[in-house]
């Protein structure tokens, strides 16, 4: 098995491709040790020194350092992904969910239109490639005129993120959608 790995915009967070399909459907974002009881593959990752974060995506993980250097934590990493795939354990534990993109969503009814095209709009033009870079981006509401969107994966407290949302997501909303004034993460 062949692991590959690709540094992301934020520099304390790693991608690893693993070749094969990861999660299939959603996404799963664990952002603490307490989170990993989900994911065999999650308690093997957070049980190395300096992992704070794991993200799943469809065919890629990422990982987020709390402290130590990559070189020093990449190669445990590695072998704890290789290890749970030569295994063939499940990547979720029985009866574990994935995160949904509809989750405690809220805008009025009368925005529905208006949502409708920002989620596609997310669709088609800012997740895919923000998945490139090891995170997703997903809608979380909208009022007066105000889009909220989550960060997860390497987008979650990547320095470059606000830059994103400000110049790349909210100049394209804008562009297509007139009424949407300004983005913010949630």
């Amino acid at each position: 098995m062949f692991i590959q790995t690709e540094a992301t915009p934020n520099p304390a967070t790693l991608k690893f491709l693993p070749g094969r399909v990861v999660l299939p459907e959603g996404t799963l974002d664990l952002r603490a040790g307490e989170d990993a009881s989900r994911s065999p593959l999650a308690e093997r990752l957070f049980a190395i020194d300096g992992v704070a974060a794991v993200f799943f995506g469809y065919d890629f993980i990422t990982v987020t350092k709390a402290s130590g250097e990559w070189q020093h934590l990449k190669p445990a990493i590695l072998g704890a992904i290789m290890e749970h795939f030569m295994s063939g354990a499940p990547l979720l534990r029985e009866n574990a969910t994935v995160d949904t993109d509809d989750a405690d969503e809220f805008f009025a009814e009368e925005d529905a239109a208006t949502v409708e095209t920002i989620k596609e709009l997310l669709e088609t033009r800012v997740r895919p490639a923000v998945a490139g870079d090891g995170g997703d981006i997903t809608f979380r509401g909208y009022r007066d005129g105000v889009v909220y969107l989550a960060m997860k994966g390497s987008c979650s407290g990547c320095p470059s993120s606000t830059a994103t949302l400000k110049h790349g997501i909210q100049n394209l909303l804008q562009h297509f959608l007139p009424d949407v004034r300004e983005v913010e993460a949630v």
